[in-house]
């Protein structure tokens, strides 16, 4: 299993970025998958989930409205549609594989609760 994440970089604020995650090894439309951040000096948090088909996607309340997730089944591959970009959205980004692979469609907000991660993107949000 491989994950690899592309896309960060620095943005202004209210600047857009892009996420990648490109995914092998794996039934990928069998797998809900999500992204994560950890932000200078901070844990790790969910931000952002979706299942295996893509029709259900879930969001930290932070982050509602501005990110969209979204999956691409036959490219094995993961997004992340990050828009107004905020300074408090500064951290390193990974994708993670939800490890209940028997059940697509839950998604879980519990970081615990992924078993496969990627390297991780940078991004950055300053003037």
């Amino acid at each position: 299993v491989q994950f690899m994440e592309s896309g960060g970089g620095l943005a202004q604020p209210g600047g857009s970025l892009t996420l990648s995650c490109l995914t092998s090894g794996f039934a990928f439309s069998s797998a809900a998958m999500s992204w994560a951040r950890q932000g200078p000096g901070l844990g790790l948090e969910w931000v952002s989930g979706i299942d295996g088909s893509g029709v259900g996607t879930y969001y930290r309340e932070s982050v509602q409205g501005r990110f969209s997730i979204y999956r691409d089944n036959a490219k094995g591959t993961l997004y992340l549609q990050m828009n107004n970009l905020k300074p408090e959205d500064t951290g390193r980004y990974f994708c993670a594989r939800s490890k209940h692979t028997s059940d697509a469609n839950y998604v879980p907000t519990l970081m615990g609760e992924y078993d496969y991660w990627g390297l991780g993107t940078q991004v950055t949000v300053s003037s």
